[in-house]
């Protein structure tokens, strides 16, 4: 028990430096609608490169109104959209994507949400991805959210 309680300190300590760091930027692209209580990314300098971590992404447009309701199809290409506007305001692009991370309700809609998703990566050379299958999201009419991480040259 000691081990977990020291090992939770220093992670809660690294953490708490990393939220006073220079080197850690909090920003909310002005493209996407208004988080309440979050921030929409994290930018991390590497050094010869930032991270870009973004919160998890659902259908809502820049003034927060849901997009697709009942249609994975299009709440999926919101999210994409919001994704893609958000890294662009950054200074990146969807060929820098490293890693996606799928909420989603309902696991036999993986289909659209693939063939949406091919509209907006490179098929080709395909970031790491998670998907999971969830009981509920924040909200009763969303269908999917998507966490997205980005590796941005400087």
């Amino acid at each position: 028990m000691k081990c977990i309680v020291f090992s939770l300190l220093i992670c809660l300590s690294f953490f708490a430096s990393a939220q006073n760091n220079q080197s850690v930027r909090f920003l909310n692209p002005l493209t996407i609608h208004k988080p309440n209580g979050y921030s929409h990314s994290a930018i991390i300098d590497l050094g010869n490169s930032k991270m870009v971590i973004l919160s998890g992404q659902v259908a809502l447009d820049k003034d927060g109104n849901l997009v697709g309701k009942a249609d994975i199809a299009k709440q999926t290409e919101q999210v994409f959209a919001n994704i893609k506007s958000s890294i662009t305001e950054i200074g990146g692009n969807m060929n820098q994507l490293v890693k996606l991370n799928y909420f989603i309700l309902h696991g036999q809609e993986i289909q659209p949400v693939r063939e949406v998703r091919n509209k907006f990566i490179n098929t080709s050379t395909p970031p790491a991805s998670t998907l999971v299958k969830v009981s509920g999201l924040f909200r009763d009419d969303i269908l999917i959210e998507i966490e997205a991480t980005f590796i941005v040259p400087e």
